[in-house]
Order: structure tokens, then C-alpha cells, then sequence
């Protein structure tokens, strides 16, 4: 299908050469296209680079890569006329300012509304599924853990969006657990403290988080 990634930082990066070996026809937009020339030259031009509005009108299926704070903003710059009824993946998680405590980074929201609600408010003709927010960029596809596959914990209204979005974890060798509608995005988003934890104390980034029945 046809994948457009907001965002063109080393997670929209990553993403958009994923889709491309999974055999999608890829655009990546910046705010900046021109921030993009060397990553088109690198990809030898096999992925599309544009604006916000340009990879959203493209995208069938639209991949939200941007820091939390620019999520809201990217979403408008990109057009409510090219984000309605599509599928939106959101990345993002809501990292404050503020520096670690102790390893802990600091989130701007509570745990009673998320930013994946505060997106899907602003724009309820879309379809936001929650996805790649509890695991770092370079274990986002095809993750090698010695045989074992970790789990991806997603969360979304639309049971459609959220079968066509399990469908391209599967792909990309996650085992997927659907946590139910978007209010799950509470719990989802904070795993995204626990993944840094060993990081920032240990400088140990290559792990994921799996549920184990």
C-alpha cells in the first residue's frame, strides 16, 4: 500500500526504509522537505520525500513520527481533507522537557488523558492506532532477540485500523497485543518510562518489553 510517515527524524527515517522492504510504496514529509536530499540520495530516490500535506494526501496509510509536543501541529500542517478515514500509526509519546530523575524521563500528561486522546479528539474522522511507542528506533523492524519475538501493545476505536495495523507488526516480526480502545493509550504510553530506564542507568538500549501468559 501506499505509506506516508509525518516526521523526518531517525524514527520517521527508520519507518520509512522498514515499509520499503516490506514492499510498500513509501513517501516521508518534513516541514523542511529540503532536510530530506540526502536521505533521498541515500535511498537513491526508491522513497518520495515531500511536505506534511504532500505525504498525507499520499499516504492510504499514514505513520505519525514526530516528537509529542509537534504532534498536534503536524497533524494540522498535513490537512484534516488528507487524514479522514485513513489509518493514522502514532509513535508519539508525550516527552516533557525535563531532563531524567534518576533515570525517569518526565511526560506532560497525566494518567488520565494521553496524548493519543488528545489527538484522536482533535481529529475524529481519523483513525489513530497507538503502535511503536514502547520499543527504540532500531528494534522497530524486524527485531532480532535470539528467536524471540517482543510484543507491541496497541490500542485504537476503529477494529479495522487496528487489524490492518497488527497485520504490518506481524510483518515486521512483533507478537501483538491489542489493548482495547483508545483510553488504553494511559497505560501504552508510560511503557515508553520503563523502556528507558535501563538506558539512561545502565546505558543499555537493546532490549523490549514482552506479556508472557
Amino acid at each position: 500500500m501506499k505509506v506516508g510517515i509525518i516526521g523526518s527524524g531517525s524514527v520517521g527515517q527508520i519507518l520509512a526504509k522498514g515499509f520499503h522492504t516490506h514492499g510498500h510504496e513509501v513517501m516521508i514529509g518534513s516541514r523542511d522537505p529540503s532536510k530530506l536530499q540526502n536521505f533521498a540520495h541515500q535511498n537513491h530516490g526508491k522513497i518520495h520525500t515531500g511536505t506534511f500535506s504532500e505525504t498525507a494526501k499520499f499516504g492510504e496509510l499514514i505513520v505519525l513520527a514526530v516528537k509529542g509536543e509537534a504532534a498536534l501541529s503536524a497533524l494540522e500542517i498535513a490537512g484534516r481533507e488528507n487524514l479522514t478515514e485513513k489509518t493514522i500509526i502514532d509513535t508519539t509519546n508525550p516527552i516533557g522537557d525535563k531532563p531524567p530523575v534518576n533515570g525517569v524521563i518526565h511526560f506532560y500528561t497525566s494518567l488520565e488523558h494521553s496524548l493519543m486522546e488528545k489527538l484522536q479528539e482533535a481529529f475524529p474522522a481519523a483513525h489513530f492506532v497507538k503502535a511503536f511507542s514502547c520499543i527504540g528506533g532500531s528494534y522497530m523492524v524486524n527485531p532480532d532477540f535470539n528467536g524471540v519475538k517482543p510484543s507491541m501493545f496497541i490500542c485504537g476505536n476503529q477494529d479495522s485500523s487496528k487489524k490492518l495495523v497488527t497485520d504490518i507488526l506481524l510483518s515486521f516480526g512483533f507478537e501483538v497485543e491489542d489493548m482495547g480502545k483508545v483510553e488504553a493509550a494511559r497505560a501504552i504510553e508510560p511503557l515508553c518510562i520503563l523502556w528507558c530506564i535501563p538506558g539512561f542507568l545502565g546505558n543499555g538500549w537493546n532490549h523490549a518489553l514482552k506479556l508472557i501468559r
